[in-house]
């Protein structure tokens, strides 16, 4: 099979499985490479109108990759909604993925179902894109300022990005409540680079740490 072929058929395997990918961001590399590969194809072989076809597929990949980067620590796109503990909603969207809130616990839930929220000692806290959650984030209040991040979970979805930063970044909501330190017991499975990101460093026995800094606190040195 000459090369050129070998090149079309990639392209047109990348774009295909492009389309099964539930993370957004893994999608749109995927479906650019393909695209990238099939306008090549096409070009060389003089196939004008599927070049154009896929060269126009790759520029909308390209700026939406570059959209999505850019979006991704912007407070104006993502924000951070706090919950009671018990609210219906959070139950809801707890009990849909169940298992794979289950996969992502730092600590097995207290409730009779995976995805269950738990008491009145927790914080929660959902994290929204416009109309859509992406995230949530339940943390346990265990005394002497010392809150136990239980659940730090992302849809499928986003999961190559980071939105559970921006519960982290409003510090306040654990000063106010007198903590003075987020701990993670173990990290999930691949978490390790997560955690740091938002900054969380790994102590003794597996877990992890960050320190509650009030925004004043942070900006007045």
């Amino acid at each position: 099979m000459p090369w050129w072929e070998v090149v079309g058929w990639a392209g047109s395997l990348l774009v295909v499985l492009s389309l099964v990918q539930a993370r957004v961001w893994r999608f749109r590399v995927m479906n650019l490479v393909g695209a990238v590969l099939a306008t090549a194809y096409n070009a060389v072989f003089g196939i004008w109108a599927f070049a154009a076809m896929n060269g126009v597929i790759a520029v909308i990949d390209v700026y939406w990759l570059w959209r999505l980067r850019r979006e991704r620590s912007d407070a104006q796109v993502y924000a951070v909604v706090e919950v009671a503990p018990d609210d219906a909603y959070l139950r809801h969207v707890l009990d849909v993925h169940a298992q794979d809130v289950a996969r992502h616990r730092t600590v097995p839930a207290a409730g009779p179902a995976a995805g269950a929220a738990a008491g009145a000692d927790e914080l929660a806290f959902l994290v929204v894109r416009g109309d859509e959650t992406v995230g949530v984030v339940l943390v346990r209040d265990t005394g002497g300022g010392t809150g136990v991040v239980l659940l730090d979970w992302v849809t499928p979805r986003f999961r190559d990005f980071t939105p559970g930063e921006f519960v982290y970044r409003h510090s306040r909501v654990f000063a106010d409540r007198g903590l003075r330190r987020l701990v993670v017991p173990a990290a999930p499975p691949g978490g390790d680079a997560y955690l740091a990101r938002v900054g969380f460093r790994r102590v003794g026995d597996g877990a992890w740490e960050r320190p509650v800094v009030a925004p004043e606190a942070a900006t007045s040195g």
